[in-house]
């Protein structure tokens, strides 16, 4: 079940990294303006968050595989409709249709699902296929780009709806099943001191500190990722060499991603979170110090073995805190917050190039917001262990 989900997520999260490698031929349409497909891919995060807070309550209803056979044939619209143009048709068709209706109905509701087929190895299943958008960014980036020197970017986006609705739709219509029952509630040890606290502290407000740690990750984590080829452009370096430069970063978090999943099953999601946020802020302060192209490779690659792990391990800390029957809630929620922190790196990192017509200040804010990350988590990570220690 978790590698088909692996496969499904791949597929699906490679329709947004058409406008991330097309990001300077779409900006070119609309008199150079990298804000504008930066937006379109900054409300695919968005859309996805939102959507999977509602998808969730219509999988608990109708089953995953009918909001993933949905949400394939919603990306694939998308797709096409996008192909009209920006900046309206762009929106419409990432925001709404891949976004919301697309990935809304796959994103989400797969990792309350999968988590219900794991116990002692929940952490590294959520890892995995959590890893389903690195591995799309590492595949899938290099042959867009030759796609869109050969066809266009509008054509690469019409070929790729077809292979949208060609792979997912029957994956999810012979493989998703029912998941097993699995009504108990999965604790770390002193995590909760009663059923009215939650590491000694109201319940709701550990989980707005968990949103914001995974908002305040996401926003860094974003920048790079969305930016990554159009910044190598501006640099001299060709567009190819970008594309392969964002698919080692990707590659590198989806290789890296189970290693956090392996270790957060021996330290728990709060302690994996304290350390890759540590050295997702090294990662992105190397961008500001980095200007050639081996540089700017090995800095890749140690960017995505840096962040790879605090989403999935934000939300397998959400199951260690809370019942398993609230998971069809907080889980989307945690991830509508991640979603708008990747929707607000994405666009805030192409604003801050409009305004100053390059990348630093962009990469030093990310920087900034990353350090802010550390210090949610770190108060968490402080908690947990008075908690234990009282214990």
């Amino acid at each position: 079940m978790a590698s088909v989900a692996l496969m499904i997520m791949a597929v699906a999260f490679g329709a947004p990294w058409i406008t991330v490698v097309a990001l300077k031929n779409i900006a070119a349409e609309v008199g150079g303006e990298r804000s504008i497909p930066s937006l379109a891919g900054a409300l695919v995060w968005l859309g996805s968050g939102v959507g999977g807070i509602l998808m969730g309550r219509v999988a608990e209803r109708v089953g995953v595989r009918w909001t993933v056979i949905g949400g394939a044939s919603m990306i694939a619209a998308g797709l096409a409709l996008s192909t009209f143009g920006p900046s309206l048709p762009l929106f419409v068709g990432h925001g709404l249709f891949i976004g919301l209706l697309g990935l809304g109905g796959i994103n989400a509701p797969f990792y309350v699902y999968v988590s219900r087929w794991f116990d002692r190895r929940r952490g590294s299943a959520l890892a995995l296929i959590s890893s389903g958008s690195f591995l799309a960014g590492a595949i899938w980036p290099s042959i867009f780009e030759r796609a869109i020197a050969y066809a266009g970017w509008r054509q690469t986006m019409l070929y790729y709806a077809l292979v949208e609705l060609l792979l997912i739709v029957p994956a999810a219509a012979i493989v998703l099943g029912r998941p097993p029952d699995s009504a108990h509630r999965v604790t770390l040890a002193g995590a909760t001191q009663s059923s009215d606290t939650v590491l000694g502290w109201p319940p709701n407000l550990v989980f707005v500190l968990q949103a914001g740690a995974i908002f305040t990750c996401c926003v860094p984590m974003s920048m790079p990722q969305a930016h990554l080829v159009a910044f190598c452009s501006d640099l001299g370096i060709s567009p190819v060499h970008g594309a392969a430069m964002l698919s080692v970063l990707l590659g590198s978090a989806f290789l890296s991603r189970q290693v956090w999943g392996a270790l957060s099953d021996r330290l728990g999601g709060l302690y994996t979170m304290l350390a890759g946020s540590a050295c997702q802020t090294a990662g992105l302060a190397a961008f500001l110090l980095t200007q050639n192209e081996f540089g700017l490779f090995t800095v890749s690659a140690a960017f995505g073995f840096g962040f790879s792990g605090l989403v999935p391990a934000n939300i397998l800390a959400s199951r260690e805190l809370f019942p398993v029957g609230e998971a069809y809630w907080r889980i989307p929620t945690l991830l509508l917050c991640s979603g708008t922190g990747m929707a607000t790196g994405s666009w805030l990192g192409g604003i801050l190039y409009d305004y100053f017509g390059f990348y630093a200040p962009a990469f030093a804010a990310g920087v900034a917001v990353s350090m802010i990350n550390f210090t949610i988590i770190s108060a968490l990570a402080f908690r947990r262990s008075q908690t234990v220690v009282a214990v």
